[in-house]
């Protein structure tokens, strides 16, 4: 599966989900773009799926509209000491079957 980490995650993080061809805005040149253009390019670019740290997604964008499956990762930083211990739930939701929605990960 090809999956989209947005701007927030560390490198760190990225490596744990193994099985996968992961890449980065940063690595797309797309580091500027805002969500809805964003997911856009990712679909059209063939990913599968978008993994981020915004906790505004599921708010700003008509979860039954989005062009591919995303993944909200809810914390309290986005340092890899906090997000580390999420990562086997983000790699549970990236290995479900696709959805276009937002699903969410994260601290209680």
């Amino acid at each position: 599966m090809k999956v989209l980490f947005d701007h927030g995650e560390p490198r760190a993080f990225v490596r744990l989900l193994v099985g996968h061809e992961v890449r980065t805005t940063f690595q797309m040149g797309w580091a500027k773009f805002l969500n809805v253009a964003l997911l856009s390019a990712a679909a059209g670019s063939g990913f599968d799926g978008f993994v981020t740290v915004d906790r505004d997604l599921a708010f700003q964008q008509d979860t039954g509209e989005l062009p591919l499956k995303a993944v909200a990762i809810v914390a309290r930083d986005n340092k890899p000491r906090t997000l580390v211990p999420l990562a086997a739930g983000v790699l549970n939701m990236v290995n479900s079957e696709l959805h276009k929605c937002v699903d969410v990960v994260g601290l209680p």
